[in-house]
């Protein structure tokens, strides 16, 4: 359970540093609620630039977002080799889990947006933002390929990022069936290299990349199984497909129960 006293000075602390850093926002006040501190904290940790930060912000930082995690509850979901789980997937104490990220992966940058890359980052800490920023170097990562970070302050061990299409007429593209399926099968290559067992995958491209539910648990839920098929040496044993909406929970349910 969070001290709240502890914790609302925490995050005063917290937000006058990030608040501090930009001369923009130096005279912004800090909210007086706990809640509100939180959202303001989480929103200042979205628009920051990966950019050096001190020793002492990152410990009161991962003091805060561990407190939140415990407040949350962690999740295993131990001996399961293909399955789905509804519900936030920064809970997930995993080896990895996938963030469907943008072609610059370096987080989405919009305050409180309700996206898993938002979500996913804001639970790390901004150590995850950092990562990428090194890892990318300024260069774009093509559609339907993945790359690999560490978890920070999550419970999930790594951090897979993977660029899914973008649907943009009313039906999607073969082309882009394809770079979907291909999202799938580049994670489960790279947690296969880094002899991973357990992998949480994403709804890939569906909402704000507006690939139709439906097909693209089609494609999920076909590519893994393709690909367990033809990997039956590979280090990934468990591979758990969570979803948010009650949608794609009725959908990947139904997908699983068939043969």
């Amino acid at each position: 359970m969070v001290n709240s006293d502890s914790e609302y000075n925490r995050l005063e602390w917290l937000c006058r540093y990030l608040l501090d850093e930009n001369p923009r926002y130096r005279q912004t006040p800090v909210p007086d609620s706990l809640q509100e501190r939180r959202d303001f904290f989480r929103a200042l940790m979205s628009v920051r630039s990966p950019m050096p930060i001190s020793e002492e912000f990152l410990r009161v930082q991962d003091e805060e977002l561990q407190a939140l995690l415990a407040e949350k509850g962690v999740v295993e979901l131990a001996g399961q080799s293909l399955c789905e789980w509804q519900g936030d997937i920064t809970r997930l104490k995993v080896d990895a889990i996938v963030n469907a990220a943008n072609s610059q992966m370096l987080g989405c940058f919009v305050p409180l947006h309700r996206c898993i890359d938002n979500a996913i980052h804001s639970a790390a800490g901004v150590q995850l933002r950092l990562a990428c920023a090194e890892m990318m170097k300024g260069s774009d990562e093509p559609t339907g390929s993945a790359r690999i970070t560490p978890g920070f302050n999550l419970p999930a061990k790594y951090v897979i990022h993977t660029v899914g299409p973008i649907v943009t007429t009313p039906l999607p593209l073969r082309q882009q069936e394809a770079q979907l399926a291909s999202c799938y099968t580049s994670c489960l290559d790279l947690a296969d290299r880094h002899g991973l067992e357990s992998i949480a995958f994403c709804c890939i491209s569906t909402g704000e990349f507006r690939f139709p539910n439906d097909r693209a648990c089609d494609i999920a839920v076909s590519t893994v199984r393709s690909w367990m098929a033809s990997h039956p040496e590979s280090s990934v044993k468990t591979v758990i497909f969570n979803t948010f909406k009650d949608i794609d929970h009725e959908l990947y349910q139904n997908a699983l129960a068939k043969d």
